[in-house]
């Protein structure tokens, strides 16, 4: 099996990941995930597909990342990552689909009108 590269998103961030059989690191900018994601909520989400198809230290992934913060970060990885176990074994299509892991989440911000403070929240309506 040769080298593997998806692309997943969320929200502003855009991450490009290369995945090949190796020990089980995962780096991300050239840094080692549990540096890059300090919270431990964001390196569960990270791990999340490898964990539930088993593959913790069967892969080397190296993950390029762009845009966003860091909680969709974390989740443009997670999917990117599960197109790529998808990708590299079609059994484990259906884990992976079951719990979610292989549609990008479409919410974005919304855009600001002119005339409001926010996408939707406006002045105080005074009558008198």
């Amino acid at each position: 099996m040769d080298i593997i590269n998806t692309i997943g998103r969320r929200k502003t961030a855009v991450a490009r990941i290369y995945l090949q059989p190796g020990n089980g690191s995962i780096n991300v900018n050239g840094k080692d995930y549990k540096e890059y994601f300090p919270v431990e909520t964001l390196r569960y989400v990270v791990t999340q597909p490898l964990d539930l198809t088993n593959n913790l230290d069967k892969f080397e992934i190296k993950a390029n990342l762009k845009g966003g913060g860091i909680k969709g970060q974390a989740e443009a990885i997670r999917l990117a990552i599960a197109r790529a176990l998808a990708k590299s074994n079609n059994e484990l299509r259906p884990t992976l689909k079951e719990k979610g892991l292989l549609s990008r989440d479409p919410r974005m911000v919304e855009r600001k009108k002119p005339g409001l403070r926010k996408a939707r929240k406006r002045d105080q309506f005074s009558k008198r």
